[in-house]
């Protein structure tokens, strides 16, 4: 099966982000370290594939010298990369696409580690070695394709804007000139607002989990990142949190972060993407399929 083109239709109704309720459990989940138990076979759409070889990928090559599979994630970002620490589970959209690849080179669950990584930290983690490659709203830009590459994109979404429940006055960041506004340290919405919105005051954390709990407190005016993620939430907290009704600012597409000139474990990702329109939609269907976003799985750019 061959990519559908994108049709993302991101303009989202603050309502949606209540159908998100729940959403965290739809995935496959996963304590957060070695010796974790495999998801139950009947919520799990892919296979995990065996006798797998890939010839002049040195990602793969240490991987398989290794005997495991570690992988740079977010864990604060409901339905996309979220980790309880009660349960010591892990779920969401970007979580399982994460499995998908390891499962695609012959790793199941219990050969994975997963390493939460800040925005900030994302380049260096991947040129480092630190991790194989990472999966976590990881917005393509040719900035970060100097130092990295990627694979993708598997999801398109856009910029949008979370504020306090009720506040009607900021719909789009023009109208939160003077205001404070906050995002992830290094992210791409961040350094949109510092480029072409002078006015707005900037407030950054490694953790978006960070920005919400300072809308919550009233210590800034909205938080701005991708929409995807500020519906999960809203749907963490609909009594106190909604996403704006105004349009996107941006088109965000994630990939999957790679070392460098690893041409090799590129090509098999997106080759995984193209041929996977099954397995993604299943994915996409047990985590954000309940929230109201439309879209189509995007086509990957084998650049």
């Amino acid at each position: 099966m061959r990519f559908k083109k994108a049709l993302a239709t991101v303009g989202l109704v603050a309502a949606a982000a209540l159908a998100l309720t729940g959403c965290n459990s739809g995935g496959p989940a996963a304590p957060a370290e070695d010796g974790a138990k495999e998801p139950a076979a009947s919520s799990t759409p892919w296979t995990v594939a065996e006798g797998f070889t890939l010839e002049g990928s040195p990602t793969f090559d240490n991987i398989k010298e290794r005997g495991k599979v570690v992988i740079g994630v977010k864990e604060d970002q409901p339905g996309l990369g979220y980790y309880d620490n009660v349960t010591q589970e892990r779920s969401g959209f970007d979580v399982d696409i994460a499995r998908w690849i390891a499962a695609s080179v012959g790793f199941d669950e219990s050969n994975i580690e997963y390493k939460a990584i800040a925005s900030a930290n994302r380049e260096q983690a991947i040129v480092n070695g630190d991790v194989d490659y990472y999966v976590g709203t990881y917005s393509i830009n040719d900035k970060r394709k100097n130092d990295i590459d990627f694979a993708g994109p598997y999801f398109i979404t856009g910029q949008g804007l979370l504020v306090r429940q009720g506040e009607t006055d900021f719909q789009t960041l023009e109208e939160l000139d003077g205001k404070t506004v906050c995002s992830a340290t290094g992210s791409t919405p961040i350094q949109n607002i510092k480029e072409n919105f002078p006015g707005i005051k900037p407030q950054e954390f490694d953790l978006y989990s960070a920005c919400v709990e300072n809308l919550v407190n009233n210590q800034v005016d909205a938080v701005t990142t991708d929409q995807a993620i500020l519906i999960g939430y809203a749907a963490q907290q609909p009594e106190d949190l909604m996403v704006t009704s105004g349009p996107v600012f941006t088109e965000e597409q994630y990939g999957v972060g790679l070392s460098k000139g690893d041409d090799a474990f590129r090509a098999h990702i997106n080759d995984m993407f193209t041929d996977g329109g099954d397995v993604w939609q299943d994915i996409f269907d047990q985590n954000l399929g309940d929230s109201g976003i439309k879209v189509s799985q995007p086509a990957v750019d084998a650049y």
